[in-house]
């Protein structure tokens, strides 16, 4: 399998995954001429999308689905009360055809292509929000953003990875001294909020494994992080605790511009 981050940060996200002849997405919160621009450097075809898997209803997630659904016929998975909340006419998606959603339940997997994906819920202020497990030829991507915490069930779904795509979305130090107000601090620290820097490293050493090949750090704060500072913290820490020789690759996956094309062979 491979990965490419199209965007990742709190104003957009968008990932492409691919195996053989099927194409992905997991979520689509850019605009939907950035994604197709995103796919063409990847010699990829927006009609050849074999479906776009969405984490949750915020629309730094879903900003570019309407446009992509209704151009080109692409099924879109999620959770049923995920769609639902797409749908409130709270967010600006559009109408999209109901034969193009393609409900999911947590802890079922669906096999699209060539690729067995499985969602699994995590914890953040959304409608029945998940994260993805991706798996083919023996090889399996894991895939987490916007949770606020994580637990056993959770680094169980992420063992065994590849590939790992994992928030590390702000320093603690930065969103405490910063201008959010107290509400919104609380509400990202909190449980339904986003994963810190120093939690992200925590549970990389947690999930670390001869096999895991690369560590993308994934939808980081504009106004709470910098990419050099989430490297450097995850970096330390994986240092301290597995020593240089175990290291996997290290990346952050950038913000407006394309990452590199990442594999799990």
């Amino acid at each position: 399998m491979k990965l490419c981050s199209i965007a990742s940060g709190s104003s957009g996200n968008c990932i492409y995954i691919g195996h053989a002849s099927t194409h992905l997405l997991v979520d689509a919160g850019i605009s939907g001429r950035r994604i197709e621009e995103g796919l063409k450097h990847i010699d990829v075809l927006p009609a050849e999308l074999k479906g776009i898997f969405i984490t949750h209803e915020h629309s730094d997630h879903i900003q570019g689905i309407g446009v992509l659904a209704r151009k080109y016929n692409i099924p879109l998975y999620g959770t049923k009360e995920t769609f639902a909340a797409m749908q409130n006419g709270k967010t600006n998606i559009g109408k999209v055809n109901a034969s193009l959603f393609c409900p999911l339940l947590p802890e079922i997997p669906v096999t699209v292509g060539d690729i067995e994906v499985m969602p699994f819920s995590i914890s953040h202020d959304a409608a029945n929000p998940v994260a993805y497990e991706f798996r083919a030829d023996g090889r399996k991507i894991g895939m987490a953003t916007d949770l606020g915490m994580y637990d056993e069930r959770i680094r169980m779904h992420l063992d065994g990875s590849s590939l790992l795509y994992l928030e590390a979305n702000h320093d603690v130090n930065m969103l405490m001294v910063g201008t959010y107000p107290y509400y919104l601090k609380q509400r990202i620290l909190g449980e339904c909020g986003h994963l810190s820097n120093d939690a992200a490293a925590e549970l990389i050493c947690r999930l670390h494994h001869k096999g895991l090949k690369h560590v993308v750090l994934a939808h980081l704060s504009k106004e709470n992080n910098y990419p050099e500072l989430a490297y450097e913290t995850v970096r330390a820490e994986l240092l301290m605790k597995l020593g240089q020789e175990a290291l996997p690759s290290l990346m952050v996956a950038p913000r407006d511009t394309l990452s590199d094309m990442l594999t799990t062979d």
